[in-house]
C-alpha cells in the first residue's frame, strides 16, 4: 500500500476533512476567551491533554490565570478513538481551589466529540466550567461553551497534526 492509499483510507475513515491553521485555531481560542471572559473569574484552568493544551494555555493568557493543571486521558490513536484511560487526573491542590467539585475551575478541551472524555472529566469535576473550542453533536450538551460546531462525522485536523503540503486541484480529485 503506498503512502496515498493509506492516507485516502485514512480519510474515508475519518469522514469530511476540516483543517485548521495555526492562524485560525488561535483566533478561535481568543474568541473562545471573548466568552469565557463574562463568566469568571476563575481560580484554575484544567486542559484535558493533549488536545487541550494549546487552548488551556492561549485561554490561561487571555484570561490571566496562573494554575494550569492537566488532566491526562488517552483516548485517541491519530484516526480512530479507543477506550478511555486515566493516566493522570487532578492534583490535590487544583481540586482544593475548586472546593473538591470543581467550582470556579475552567475545563479546557480543543473537540468535544462523542462526550466520552467529557463525561469522565464531568464526574472528576462536577461544577466545573467546562469549554471545548470545537464540538460535535453527540458531545455538545456536556459543554458548558464553544465556539463552532460541526458534524459529527467530520474529522478536524489541528494544526499541530499536520504538515504543509502539496494539495491537488480540487477538479483533479482531491477533497
Amino acid at each position: 500500500m503506498t503512502d496515498k492509499d493509506a492516507e485516502q483510507k485514512a480519510q474515508e475513515r475519518a469522514g469530511k476533512p476540516f483543517p485548521v491553521s495555526w492562524d485560525q485555531f488561535h483566533r478561535d481560542c481568543r474568541a473562545l476567551t471573548w466568552r469565557l471572559n463574562e463568566l469568571g473569574p476563575f481560580h484554575a484552568v484544567v486542559a484535558i491533554t493533549r488536545g487541550g493544551l494549546v487552548p488551556a494555555a492561549i485561554v490561561a493568557r487571555e484570561l490571566g490565570v496562573r494554575v494550569i493543571d492537566t488532566v491526562c486521558i488517552a483516548s485517541y490513536d491519530h484516526d480512530k478513538q479507543g477506550d478511555l484511560n486515566v493516566l493522570k487526573g487532578i492534583s490535590e491542590s487544583t481540586a482544593k481551589l475548586g472546593g473538591g467539585t470543581g467550582k470556579g475551575l475552567l475545563i479546557v478541551d480543543d473537540l468535544v466529540d462523542t462526550g466520552k472524555t467529557g463525561r469522565m472529566v464531568r464526574q472528576m469535576l462536577p461544577d466545573a466550567h467546562f469549554a471545548t473550542v470545537y464540538a460535535k453533536p453527540k458531545g455538545r450538551p456536556l459543554v458548558d461553551t464553544f465556539i463552532t460546531e460541526v458534524s459529527q462525522d467530520t474529522w478536524i485536523y489541528f494544526p499541530w497534526d499536520t504538515a504543509l503540503s502539496f494539495q491537488p486541484p480540487i477538479r483533479d480529485g482531491a477533497a
